[in-house]
């Protein structure tokens, strides 16, 4: 059965592979055309009368054994067919055989025959071509996350804390621009720049922070009902980042586990705080804008870190130095955690 199969894959590697058709080849004189099946053909070439004696003698198990195949004794592998033209050699049928198990590749089509059972069992795949990815690369990708930040004693402020933060509400979002240059297989050196916006959305919407003579100042606000209170800042960021992608290491695509690292550094492009009320009277909702940018640091730094597996990827951030310039505000590194898209 498998020298058969062996046998049938050539015959159509003569009109799927190299796309003859009845009316581009036209057989010679001498030769024998076979015909099976619906579109099967055989084409034998005959020079004299000998080898036409010798080939009346001969079945399809002696033709096979004249290909004299070479099969690699360490995998198993053999190649049938190659085709060789100025760019080098080319694999067109591969065959390889494991015990009861044969696995038949034709120009991108894979032929599994099982003959481990009685019955034996054919299963024909499509586009089993291994798709490699190229040494570099350039793509966009999204930050969608939640931010926070630790205190001095690195913890969480709590809610007694005016600045506490709201876990929901306080986005992290980021666009960038990425190149990807491979090291070797499954190790990748990603680079880009991009841009970076922090959302930090108070626990207590009563406080509003504002800028004072000597520093930002978290007022209370008594006079009016408030709905949202937070500070945003936007930074241009560049990044650098170490991936190791174990799928690729063992040729399982994304059935393998992914983790990234590296270090950052971004400028502060603005900075402001928003607090949004209703008066206690009634009426409809207002906001208020202040500038609190000014007591904000201009630079951050930090390190970024990156795990993943299959089309889920997660990052988070994590700020060296402290949101607000020395003096001007509590100490407080940000933190960020999300999904890549």
């Amino acid at each position: 059965m498998k020298k058969y199969l062996i046998l049938f894959c050539l015959l159509g590697l003569v009109q799927a592979a190299f796309g003859f058709t009845e009316k581009e080849f036209t057989a010679p004189q001498d030769t024998i055309i076979v015909e099976f099946g619906k579109s099967g053909k055989i084409f034998l070439v005959v020079d004299n009368k000998e080898d036409f004696e010798r080939l009346k003698g001969m079945n399809v198990n002696q033709i096979i054994q004249e290909l004299n195949l070479q099969v690699d004794e360490k995998t198993g592998e053999s190649v049938i067919v190659t085709v060789d033209s100025a760019k080098g050699s080319k694999e067109v049928v591969k065959v390889y055989e494991d015990g009861p198990i044969t696995e038949v590749n034709v120009a991108g089509i894979r032929i599994l025959v099982d003959e481990s059972n009685p019955d034996t069992k054919v299963r024909v795949e499509t586009g089993t071509r291994k798709k490699q990815d190229p040494p570099f690369r350039t793509y966009f990708n999204l930050d969608l996350g939640l931010n926070n930040y630790l205190d001095q004693n690195g913890q969480f402020p709590n809610t007694s804390q005016p600045y506490a933060v709201k876990g929901w509400g306080s986005w992290n979002v980021g666009l960038n621009f990425m190149a990807s240059q491979r090291i070797s297989k499954g190790f990748n050196w990603d680079f880009g720049l991009g841009f970076q916006w922090y959302n930090f959305k108070f626990e207590n919407r009563d406080f509003q922070a504002v800028r004072g003579e000597d520093g930002i100042e978290f007022v209370q606000r008594t006079d009016v009902a408030g709905f949202k209170s937070k500070i945003s800042a936007s930074y241009l960021t560049g990044m650098s980042l170490f991936r190791l992608d174990f799928g690729k290491m063992n040729d399982a695509g994304r059935r393998g586990l992914r983790v990234a690292l590296g270090p950052y550094a971004g400028y502060r492009l603005g900075g402001t705080s928003k607090y949004v009320y209703r008066p206690l009277e009634g009426g409809s909702r207002r906001k208020e804008h202040a500038n609190t940018g000014i007591f904000l640091n201009n630079f951050r730094y930090g390190m970024r870190g990156e795990v993943g597996f299959g089309r889920i990827n997660l990052y988070a951030t994590y700020d060296f130095n402290q949101l607000f310039q020395d003096g001007k505000g509590p100490e407080l590194n940000p933190i960020a955690i999300g999904i890549v898209f």
